[in-house]
């Protein structure tokens, strides 16, 4: 498969729209087009759903997307210059792109789609643990969204989907995990991109949960994760010692040893701990 529409290649529709990728936007753009039909083809079955995508750039995933059947997708992109570029591609398929140009950590894309919802997108580098956070820690849960399909740093890849005792496991993999079944679904090299970045990409497929993996109030649970990994040397007993009384009794209820460490302990123990914290 050499072309996936009738569109020109990517490398003459950043020419003729002199498109150079800016380091200040977090921008690397793939090419490949047969590339970004196989990313948009990790989101899933996206032919009766709303897809959002966030700093499309050309529109490379934005092609892919619609060409594997999305009903519509959103794009929001930063970027001025790249907004004639994707006129164009909505032109090439009629009522099924809407493009606002803006920053994606100041729009609210809930006006402008309709359930189903799937998200989709290469992240900016500079704002993609932002916006994962965001889709994560929502007011309700079920979210917006049935699924997130984002391209990261393999570094923050693994973070996501890390697993006790990694030296990765984190706040991140907490987050990701308790409500969401988190993979790497696919690996790319710096050459994949123009310009290449110095570190390796992963794209990483959450699929949300109906409701969180174990019982746990989500605020106390926030709390308790970032108290335990902001001093991650630390013995539980020690790192948890202003998160309630009698901390080292709440601990053992959980079954947790209070001599252990954050990167020691479950998730499962993580919800745990939390119930009996909001415990009278």
């Amino acid at each position: 498969m050499t072309a996936i529409d009738s569109l020109p290649p990517l490398r003459q529709v950043i020419a003729d729209h002199e498109l150079s990728a800016r380091k200040s936007l977090g921008q690397n753009f793939l090419l490949d087009l047969n590339l970004t039909a196989k990313i948009a083809r990790q989101a899933g079955d996206i032919t009766g759903c709303d897809v959002l995508e966030i700093g499309p750039g050309p529109g490379g995933l934005t092609r892919g997307l619609l060409s594997e059947g999305a009903r519509k997708v959103l794009a929001i992109e930063k970027d001025t210059r790249c907004i004639p570029a994707l006129e164009e591609i909505a032109n090439a398929y009629p009522g099924r792109l809407e493009v606002i140009n803006g920053d994606a950590l100041e729009i609210d894309p809930l006006a402008h789609l309709t359930p189903p919802v799937r998200v989709a997108a290469n992240l900016p580098y500079n704002v993609g643990t932002e916006l994962l956070v965001r889709w994560l820690t929502p007011r309700d849960w079920p979210p917006f969204w049935q699924s997130l399909t984002l391209m990261f740093q393999r570094e923050v890849a693994e973070r996501i989907v890390a697993q006790p005792g990694s030296k990765t496991y984190g706040r991140l993999a907490i987050l990701s995990q308790w409500r969401a079944d988190a993979k790497i679904v696919l690996s790319l090299p710096p050459g994949a991109f123009t310009p290449p970045p110095k570190v390796s990409s992963a794209v990483v497929h959450l699929e949300a949960l109906p409701e969180p993996r174990y019982p746990a109030n989500a605020a106390t649970l926030s709390r308790v994760v970032a108290a335990a990994f902001n001093q991650r040397r630390k013995m539980l007993r020690a790192a948890l010692k202003g998160t309630a009384p009698n901390i080292e009794d709440r601990l053992i209820a959980a079954g947790i040893k209070p001599t252990d460490r954050a990167e020691q302990i479950s998730l499962e123990a993580f919800c745990a701990l939390s119930r009996e914290i909001d415990k009278p």
